[in-house]
Order: structure tokens, then sequence, then C-alpha cells
């Protein structure tokens, strides 16, 4: 009767242990391998798209022209904006902003850098030498699942990388699969998704390193969090329950 019951125990506890066995090294430590890390998508940055706000204020040697074309905004941006009143656009869903006296100025699928040169190019009819501060001021990037601190982070600029993300989200879980985070990325009104293994040093060659306004990057759980979740969300419960269990064999087998 003692072994049936020690047999028992014995089977249920391995069971349980499955549920908590430690992860590999080779799951866990970033960027194995020899990979050489490329340069091909140092220069990223984002594209201005439908629905962004843009921060735009134009300077020039003469203060009184450039009036026109910095109207004020009431608009208290979170990111980058500086000061309350500067004039602030949203680009409709064409790639438009209606900017004063230029009208119609198609800035979506412009980077920053390229939508500064062709409003600097368009006021200079109006204005000498005009200079301009472009800034987005809704960047935001959205880090779920396995993650100490999910949730929607603001950007105080259009650069930031994949590992910053999830440095701003605590870092992944021991939990969390680092060989296969998602990240889902919109452009041109269609949803994209790319995998990033950060595992291997091909991680710093993704395309989706560099991240893009309203990126989301999903870490999904390993097998055995997903195994222990079909039984109950409560963990802590089934770690006191293995340690009651090898405490009842260390009684029975003395």
């Amino acid at each position: 009767m003692k072994n049936s019951i020690l047999k028992k125990i014995i089977f249920y506890s391995l069971i349980i242990s499955t549920f908590f066995a430690c992860s590999s090294r080779k799951e866990v430590v970033y960027f194995q391998g020899e990979s050489e890390v490329s340069k091909v998508f140092e220069n990223f940055s984002p594209t201005i798209q439908s629905s962004d706000i843009l921060a735009i204020s134009v300077s020039a040697a003469n203060l009184k022209a450039t009036e026109i074309f910095n109207q004020n905004s009431i608009y208290k941006g979170t990111t980058q904006t500086a000061s309350p009143f500067i004039s602030t656009y949203t680009v409709d869903k064409e790639g438009y902003i209606q900017f004063p006296v230029l009208g119609n100025v198609k800035l979506g699928g412009l980077t920053k850098n390229e939508a500064i040169e062709l409003l600097k190019t368009q006021i200079s009819t109006y204005i000498k030498d005009p200079g301009i501060v472009l800034n987005l001021t809704n960047f935001k990037i959205t880090v779920l699942g396995e993650v100490k601190g999910p949730g929607t982070f603001p950007i105080q600029n259009d650069r930031i990388t994949i590992l910053e993300a999830l440095g701003m989200a605590g870092d992944l879980t021991i939990k969390g699969v680092r060989n296969n985070v998602m990240v889902i990325r919109e452009k041109d009104g269609q949803k994209e998704t790319h995998y990033v293994d950060l595992t291997s040093k091909e991680a710093l060659n993704s395309p989706v390193y560099y991240l893009a306004q309203n990126d989301v990057v999903y870490v999904e759980p390993n097998s055995s969090q997903i195994s222990a979740s079909k039984f109950t969300p409560n963990y802590s419960l089934w770690m006191s329950l293995a340690g009651i269990i090898i405490s009842v064999i260390s009684v029975i087998t003395r």
C-alpha cells in the first residue's frame, strides 16, 4: 500500500515538475552565434503615415514673414512637442496635410528629413532660407505578452530599436519565447507581421530591428506556460502543491 501511494506521488510530482522545468541556455541567452552585423537598416527612418500628428514650425531671419506659417495651436502633445502652441497638422488618409499658404501638401510616405526638405522648397517661394522643425507628436509603440511591464509607450524621438522597446517593458520574463518575437506593423494601410529571433545575432539585421510608429511587439509564452494555463492561472498554487508533495515523499521514505 505504501509503495503504491509513493509511486503515485512520484508520478504526479514528475508531471508538475515538467511545468516548471528550467529553460536551456540556448532558449534564454540573447544574440548567440557568429553572424556579422549588417549596416543595411542602420539608417532606417520611419515614414509619415495617415493619422499621424505633425508639429511643424517655420523660422527665418525675418520673423514677421513666418507668422502666417506658424498658426497657433492649443494641442498639447505628450511627446516631442516642445510648446503647446506649435502648429500641428493631422495627416489625412491620402497622406496630405492642409498647410497655411501652401494648401494641400502630401507628406505621407516620406521620412521626416524628406518632409522637411519638401516644405523648405515650397516655403522658399515666400521666405528666404526658411528653417523647418518637424516632429511626430503621437509616436508610440506597444509591447504585449510575456514581458514584465506590458503597455503602450510614447517615444520621444523617431528612432527606437526593438531591444529598447522591450527594455521599456521591463524585458522578457523567463517564460517568454525569445526566438519568435512578433512585430506587427502597418504599411500603406496593410498589416504586416515580422518575426525576430532574439537568441541569434541575426536579430540585429532584422528589418524591424528599428521600430516604426504604432508598431506592436508581442512575446508569446513558452510551451510549459501554455500547458500550465490549461490547468489554472494560479501558478503559486502549483508551486505550493509541489512543495507539499516533496515533503510527503520525504516523510514516507524515511
